[in-house]
C-alpha cells in the first residue's frame, strides 16, 4: 500500500470520529430542550394552580383571623380547587368523547349513502341500510307461459327427471336379478333336452357357462370346451354372446320361427310337421359346438340359422317360414 492510500484512510477514520462526536453533541442538546420543555410545562401548570389558590385564600381571610380559621379556609380552598380541576378535565374528557361519536357518525353516514341523492328520511335510527325485498310480478293465468324460460319450472322439471331415472333402474336391477327358467337343447345332430334356472341379467356368455357345467359329465367333447367355442341359438338366430336375457324381455324381439323372449319352452313344436304354427310360439334354445356347425352348416336345421341383426324385423308369414 502507498503512502497516499495510508494517509487517505487516516483521513477518513478521523472524519468518521468527529461524525460520532457531533452526533452525541447532538444528542444530549437534545435531551437537555426535553428536559426544560417538560419543566418549564410543569412549572406553568403548578404556578397556575398555585396562584389562583392563594388569590382565593387572601379574598377569604380578609382582616383579623384566627389560626384555626386560616386553616379551616387552606383546607377548603384546595378541597374546591382540586375538585374545579377535576370537573374541568371530565368536561374535556366528554367533549373529545362527544368529536369522536360526531366523526364515527359522519363516516356511517358516508358508507350507507354512497350516493348524493340519498334521502335521511330513508334511514332508521339504528343507522342499519334499509333492504327492499325484491318483489316478483305474478304471471297471468290466461296467458300461455309455457314457451318462456322459468327458473323454478326447470328446476322441478329436472328433479323430476332425476327422480323418475332413478326409479327406473331401481325397477331395472330389480328385474334383472328375477329369476327364469331356460330351456334349452344340446345339438349335436340329435337334442338333448335340459332346464336351468337363471337371472334375468345374465349374458349369453355366462349361461353358457353354466350349461357347460351341466352338461360336462354327460358329453366329452365339452370337458375342455369354453363359451366361445359355443354357439346359442334361438329361434334360427344365432345370439351374440354378449347379450342378456333382459334385453330380449324388454324388447320383445321376435326370431324367424316364434318369439325370442320365451325362454321357458316345453318341447320342439316342429315335430308338428306343419310350420305355420310355429310362428307364434316358442322353441327351445340350442347350444351347439362352433365346430359341428362349420361342418354342417349346409345340411337342415343349420342351413336356417343366420345372424342375430338388432335392426332387422324378422318376418312372422307363411311365406317366410315355406322353405323350413
Amino acid at each position: 500500500m502507498s503512502r497516499a492510500d495510508e494517509g487517505r484512510l487516516i483521513h477518513l477514520a478521523k472524519r468518521r470520529e468527529r461524525a460520532k462526536e457531533d452526533i452525541e453533541l447532538q444528542k444530549q442538546k437534545l435531551e437537555e430542550e426535553r428536559a426544560k420543555t417538560l419543566n418549564n410545562d410543569i412549572d406553568t401548570k403548578f404556578t397556575a394552580n398555585y396562584d389562583a389558590l392563594e388569590e382565593t385564600i387572601k379574598s377569604r381571610t380578609v382582616g383579623l383571623v384566627t389560626l384555626e380559621e386560616m386553616r379551616d379556609q387552606q383546607r377548603n380552598a384546595v378541597h374546591q380547587r382540586v375538585h374545579e380541576v377535576a370537573q374541568a378535565a371530565g368536561e374535556t374528557t366528554k367533549k373529545d368523547e362527544k368529536k369522536q361519536d360526531e366523526g364515527k357518525a359522519t363516516k356511517r353516514e358516508i358508507v350507507k349513502k354512497p350516493l348524493s341523492f340519498a334521502f335521511d328520511d330513508d334511514e332508521e335510527e339504528d343507522g342499519e341500510p334499509i333492504v327492499i325485498p325484491k318483489k316478483r310480478l305474478g304471471m297471468d293465468p290466461s296467458v300461455d307461459t309455457s314457451f318462456l324460460p322459468d327458473k323454478d319450472r326447470e328446476l322441478e322439471m329436472a328433479r323430476k327427471k332425476q327422480q323418475l331415472a332413478h326409479e327406473w333402474h331401481m325397477q331395472q336391477e330389480k328385474e334383472k336379478n328375477e329369476e327364469i327358467t331356460v330351456a334349452y337343447a344340446y345339438w349335436d345332430g340329435s337334442s338333448h333336452r335340459k332346464n336351468i334356472r337363471v337371472k334375468r341379467g345374465l349374458t349369453i356368455a355366462q349361461f353358457l357357462l353354466k350349461a357347460i357345467d351341466a352338461l360336462r359329465k354327460d358329453f366329452s367333447e365339452l370337458k375342455t370346451i369354453t363359451p366361445e367355442g359355443l354357439m346359442f341359438v334361438k329361434e334360427d338366430l344365432i345370439i351374440p354372446h354378449f347379450h342378456t336375457f333382459q334385453d330380449f324381455i324388454v324388447s320383445k324381439k321376435m326370431g324367424k320361427t316364434g318369439p325370442l323372449y320365451i325362454f321357458d319352452a316345453v318341447a320342439e313344436i316342429r315335430i308338428r310337421q306343419d310350420a305355420a304354427l310355429d310362428s307364434g310360439e316358442s322353441h327351445p334354445a340350442k347350444v351347439v359346438l362352433r365346430s359341428w356347425y362349420e361342418r354342417n352348416k349346409h345340411i337342415y336345421p343349420a342351413s336356417r340359422w343366420e345372424p342375430f341383426s338388432p335392426n332387422k324385423e324378422y318376418k312372422r308369414t307363411i311365406d317366410d317360414l315355406s322353405t323350413i
